[in-house]
């Protein structure tokens, strides 16, 4: 459990979370974003296994892709609530 854990929060401290967020807040897209976010979660998770297939865990990447697409999301959220404001 804790590693489940740590796995979230590393990757929203890394680059599916402060990247997503950035690429997020750049489109006012939903889907767009999101895609955006869940793409640097798989290429961070390529980076970290030094882009070999074989040392990818399945719940590293999904979590990793679940992560950039929530902070692609939240970029966007952040970039309409901005322009209506």
């Amino acid at each position: 459990m804790l590693d489940f854990f740590g796995t979230i929060a590393g990757n929203i401290l890394s680059l599916p979370g402060i990247l997503g967020l950035a690429l997020g807040m750049m489109t006012r897209n939903w889907s767009l974003a999101a895609s955006m976010g869940g793409f640097v979660g798989i290429l961070n998770t390529l980076i970290f296994a030094h882009f070999s297939f074989a040392e990818i865990a399945v719940y590293d990447l999904l979590i990793a892709v679940g992560v950039g697409a929530a902070a692609g999301l939240v970029g966007c959220a952040i970039r309409h609530r901005g322009a209506l404001a």
